[in-house]
């Protein structure tokens, strides 16, 4: 059946391909900081590990509201692993990092998951997609407190 939201298929395409790499970014953070959970060790275990798994939840139902919006604008989401190291800009994990190095990295996914959803806002944005550039605003916001509440744990 047609899609007949107001947005025109090649906008709508553009968008969810955009909205794909946040999706990666998200996915390839919450693997991240789902790791460093259960591998956090030193004089900062608990606090660091209730501060990831508070935003390892978040995560979890982020990449889920993405998908759906991709969904809506009629594209299929990506769901694979291989998928999503092609999309994502944020490196995966081989190694188990020390307590101060997890938190770099985590400020470092987190303001690069913020600027992909910054460039695929223009794009929302010059196609009047009003309903991805509120959900591409909120994810900002997200990962921007994120970003600074992390780094104010290094200070």
């Amino acid at each position: 059946m047609q899609i007949d939201i107001g947005i025109k298929e090649e906008d709508r395409t553009q968008i969810a391909a955009g909205l794909s790499r946040v999706l990666a970014d998200s996915y390839t953070l919450y693997l991240k900081t789902h790791n460093f959970h259960w591998n956090v060790t030193g004089p900062m275990f608990q606090t660091l590990h209730v501060m990831f798994e508070q935003q390892y939840t978040e995560l979890a139902m982020a990449v889920d509201q993405i998908a759906e919006r991709i969904r809506a604008l009629g594209v299929y989401a990506p769901g694979s692993y291989k998928k999503f190291a092609e999309l994502s800009s944020i490196q995966d994990e081989d190694e188990v990092p020390k307590a101060q190095d997890m938190i770099r990295r985590l400020v470092e996914g987190h303001e690069t998951t913020a600027r992909t959803s910054r460039e695929v806002f223009k794009i929302a944005d010059g196609a009047s997609d009003e309903s991805t550039c509120d959900l591409l605003t909120q994810r900002m916001q997200l990962h921007e407190k994120t970003a600074w509440m992390l780094r104010s744990l290094l200070e």
